[in-house]
């Protein structure tokens, strides 16, 4: 006869809207009191098994939803595992922290990878643009050039610590409810070291480390965008018994040009015309990064029109040979004040527009074009 489980939340006592926190500190109250090695009485072994039973099940999404819908038969045969898989729990694990705080034997000593550092620079646009090279100059901290990181004083080598005989640990036993442990905790003379210092290094006060300022050249490569990082391997703090190096994070800023403007890898430039040229067409010639270009503005550019120069715009980073363009955008500008000439011109012109315009309009165009000039 196959006995009915009980519910999951019931055997834990907590309601179906607790949180992880409220179900795994139920479990563990219940785990102490029913763990068979310190409850000899009949029936605690398996009610220590249905109480992990159902932590394996509600502690796991999962499971909980399949669980919560379906009851005991969305789980299937292996739904609870029981006293399977109580060691990852931390089950024990955490049981074991209950009384004694939870430090394990993890060795205070281990090498550690030294901090990463950050530092901005500013770049001019064209400096963005074509890549430069730049100094910079980073305090960080250094082994101490004196002691070598040795801590001691030159001449002189640390021992190894009498408390705790060169391992950095203590170990003590205990005998538990749940059998004997040893707790190791790091050794308080020597700090997990292994080692004291009798004559500590005069430089760097047997820390090992002194605070420098270190320059350094950081590659700019061409295309670069404001608030790209470059790194550089290994430039950043030292690493700790015998740790790598972390790594130095350039943060790049350009500044803004008086004439362009960067859209990707396109270089963004406007051109303003008056009517005369937009209605004509002309040749112009504008500036560049790398010098001047002349270009043909065609009969009948209006606002917003762009003439594009292939291959004068910002490299792609990493790759000089890909270049975007240069974007001449075309502003038509109407005049705010006019010569009697010119008045006189543009109401001729004006006139003829309303005859369907004639043979003569270029003529007066030509004319307006010479009083109006170049705009700047």
């Amino acid at each position: 006869m196959t006995t009915k489980k009980r519910d999951y939340y019931e055997v834990l006592g907590v309601s179906r809207g607790s949180s992880d926190e409220e179900v795994k500190s139920a479990f563990r109250k219940l785990a102490l009191e029913f763990h068979p090695d310190r409850n000899k009485t009949d029936g605690a072994a398996e009610k220590f098994k249905e109480i992990n039973e159902a932590y394996q099940v509600l502690t796991d999404p999962k499971k909980r939803g399949d669980y919560d819908r379906f009851g005991h038969a969305g789980l299937g045969q292996n739904g609870g595992r029981g006293f399977d898989g109580f060691e990852n729990f931390g089950g024990f694990g955490d049981i074991f922290d209950a009384f004694f705080g939870g430090q394990s034997s993890r060795t205070q000593t281990s090498a550690r990878r030294g901090a990463d550092l950050q530092y901005s620079v500013t770049v001019t646009f064209e400096e963005a643009v074509f890549g430069v090279e730049k100094d910079i100059e980073v305090r960080r901290t250094e082994v101490c050039s004196h002691c070598r990181g040795s801590k001691a004083a030159p001449g002189t080598s640390p021992s190894l610590c009498p408390t705790c005989g060169g391992t950095g640990q203590l170990k003590r036993g205990y005998q538990s409810l749940f059998g004997q442990f040893t707790q190791v905790t790091t050794c308080g003379r020597c700090r997990g070291e292994g080692k004291v210092i009798t004559r500590p290094c005069p430089e760097c006060r047997a820390s090992g480390r002194q605070t420098r300022d270190r320059k350094l050249v950081v590659s700019i490569p061409a295309g670069i965008e404001t608030g790209t990082q470059i790194r550089l391997n290994g430039e950043g703090e030292p690493g700790s018994h015998g740790g790598s190096p972390g790594d130095l994070y350039v943060s790049v800023r350009a500044k803004s040009h008086e004439l362009f403007w960067r859209e990707s890898n396109d270089i963004v430039f406007k051109q303003t015309l008056n009517i005369a040229q937009a209605a004509l067409g002309s040749k112009l010639v504008v500036p560049t990064l790398e010098g001047e270009a002349e270009i043909v503005i065609p009969q009948g550019t209006q606002t917003g029109d762009v003439i594009r120069l292939k291959g004068d715009g910002v490299p792609h980073l990493g790759s000089r040979n890909r270049r975007g363009d240069q974007l001449i955008t075309i502003i038509v500008e109407t005049p705010k004040s006019l010569t009697d000439e010119q008045r006189q011109l543009l109401q001729e012109l004006s006139d003829s527009f309303g005859e369907n315009g004639s043979d003569d309009d270029k003529n007066w165009f030509d004319k307006l074009k010479d009083t109006l000039g170049s705009p700047e």
